[in-house]
């Protein structure tokens, strides 16, 4: 990718918070146990449609584990962010990759949110909200205390910043 000069851009320094790992984990066995947990108890309900609820279960938990262990692991590896004075960069993404900038220029807004598993693992995510049909540019798993830096940061940066006429 080449910004604003013709100079390389290159991919964002900042990795997300390792308990982001924990929260992925926990969001994917989530996704998991239920529709699980809702083949086992009508394959126990149901008698003559035991195997036929069961197998799919086991089917499911087993890819649901496998997804629980190394997703979140890899999404860790790939995720990183950066703030510059000029933008916010964000790399998201392991099968297809997508870099997203948000120039200081176009900010409009900055809000930190903290749902209620993030609350469990004491992290947050910082959505910045852009000018763009493509919509806001999110950072997930931020320790919360360098989410609410970042978002005071942002907001002494984008006022100091001349908006874009464009």
């Amino acid at each position: 990718m080449t910004g604003e000069g013709g100079r390389r851009l290159r991919p964002p320094n900042n990795t997300l918070d390792r308990r982001a790992i924990g929260w992925w984990r926990l969001r994917w066995l989530l996704l998991t146990v239920a529709p699980v947990g809702v083949l086992v108890l009508l394959g126990a309900l149901i008698t003559p449609a035991r195997t036929w609820l069961l197998v799919p279960a086991v089917v499911l938990a087993v890819l649901g584990l496998a997804c629980t262990a190394l997703i979140p692991m890899w999404s860790f590896r790939v995720h990183r962010w950066e703030v510059t004075d000029e933008a916010v960069y964000v790399r998201t993404g392991f099968f297809w990759q997508k870099w997203r900038i948000a120039p200081m220029s176009r900010i409009q807004t900055v809000d930190t949110v903290r749902g209620p598993l993030e609350q469990l693992f004491k992290l947050s995510t910082v959505t910045v909200t852009t000018a763009s049909s493509k919509g806001a540019v999110r950072i997930a798993g931020l320790d919360h205390e360098l989410a609410a830096g970042l978002a005071e940061q942002l907001t002494h940066i984008t006022q100091a910043t001349p908006g874009d006429a464009t």
